[in-house]
């Protein structure tokens, strides 16, 4: 206890405020009970797995990249973090980076495969939504090679948006199936398309009021 006690007045740890150590603790929770319903995907048997079992390692590698995606993204905002280790904060950059290409490609392989036994809107959705996911994170990771380091954290800011909206059109999904609000094939495009448009029109108002003050 002593170890841990010394270990909390470090200078990493000092960097840490509540509000990140809040955000990051919310995050990881969602994450959590985000992945908990693809424990079963684990098992790798044609039962656990269903249309998913001949894609079944594109499918445990999207799910493992997202995760790795979702838990890094905090890192990356932690401002006084980011000024103090700066080529730490870089390898963690280039760690989401990763991630977000291993999940994203796997992504886009399963909406234009097992995406469409729902249906095409859903699959269409999918696609959309990826490829969003896909070219913010590429121009955030370009903004900040060229140097244009605000265009990098507006474009790193609209990267995560878009990757939080998995969990958050998953879990809500996941409520109102529970609650029998309309099917998977009604209601999952509509959620997937809410998801991370309206979160990315609120980051815009924002930023629209900010450059106007």
């Amino acid at each position: 206890m002593s170890e841990f006690l010394r270990s909390l007045r470090t200078p990493l740890f000092r960097l840490i405020s509540v509000p990140q150590v809040v955000f990051w603790l919310i995050i990881f929770g969602l994450t959590r009970s985000f992945m908990s319903d693809a424990d079963h995907f684990l098992e790798l048997t044609p039962e656990a797995l269903g249309k998913y079992f001949p894609l079944r390692w594109v499918l445990i590698a999207h799910i493992t990249g997202g995760g790795g995606a979702l838990i890094l993204g905090p890192m990356q905002f932690w401002s006084r973090f980011r000024a103090r280790y700066i080529k730490l904060h870089r390898w963690v950059g280039i760690g989401y980076l990763l991630t977000i290409l291993l999940s994203s490609v796997c992504a886009m392989i399963l909406s234009f495969t097992t995406a469409y036994d729902v249906n095409w809107a859903y699959a269409f959705s999918l696609q959309v939504w990826v490829s969003v996911w896909i070219i913010s994170t590429v121009i955030a990771y370009r903004a900040a090679l060229q140097g244009k380091f605000k265009l990098h954290r507006e474009w790193m800011t609209r990267s995560y948006i878009v990757t939080v909206a998995f969990i958050i059109s998953g879990l809500t999904l996941k409520y109102l199936l529970k609650t029998g609000f309309g099917t998977l094939e009604d209601t999952s495009p509509s959620l997937i398309w809410m998801g991370w448009s309206v979160p990315l029109f609120a980051y815009e108002v924002i930023l629209s009021f900010k450059a106007h003050k």
